[in-house]
């Protein structure tokens, strides 16, 4: 089963190469991996997407929370959360019905044209994975030149929160 497991680190050089190579150590997978710096400097936030059993989980997550750089660790799926993905996508558009149908579809899709030239548009989509390969398959017509995915970003909703 898949799981979306955010965790607070220590905002330092290193931190993200000891997660990795914990799950590297264990034969664990990493389906996506999102990080950045947090409203406390001093903290970086990191959604990582993975599966596996829920004793597989159990373990990654008591391994995460041996780590030293690591301050808190929550596995998001087991509540209520919301999930999102940043993609960019240009395609070929040459002909104005291309043109037309391109912008048609995003639309359909509420993404946005960010960037157009003579023969290209890139257009960015926010969503969670499943809308993403949706898009991406509605844009099989098109001769897709390059595809951006950031990687699954999570937050619990409503109160929760992972703070310190």
């Amino acid at each position: 089963m898949r799981h979306i497991i955010s965790l607070l680190m220590e905002n330092e050089s290193g931190a993200l190469s000891r997660v990795a190579g914990l799950f590297s150590a264990r034969g664990y997978n990493i389906e996506s991996l999102a990080v950045a710096p947090t409203e406390d400097s001093s903290l970086s936030r990191m959604t990582l997407v993975t599966s596996g059993s829920g004793a597989i989980i159990e373990q990654i997550l008591k391994q995460l929370n041996k780590l030293v750089d690591v301050v808190m660790v929550r596995d998001l799926t087991e509540g209520a959360h919301i999930e999102r993905e940043l993609m960019l996508l240009k395609v070929q558009v040459t002909l104005a019905t291309e043109r037309d149908e391109a912008k048609r579809l995003s639309d359909i899709f509420r993404g946005h044209i960010i960037d157009a030239t003579d023969n290209t548009y890139t257009i960015e989509l926010t969503g969670n994975g499943s809308k993403q390969d949706a898009f991406i398959q509605a844009f099989k017509e098109f001769k897709i030149l390059e595809i951006v995915r950031s990687g699954t970003m999570g937050i619990s909703r409503g109160r929760s929160s992972l703070k310190l």
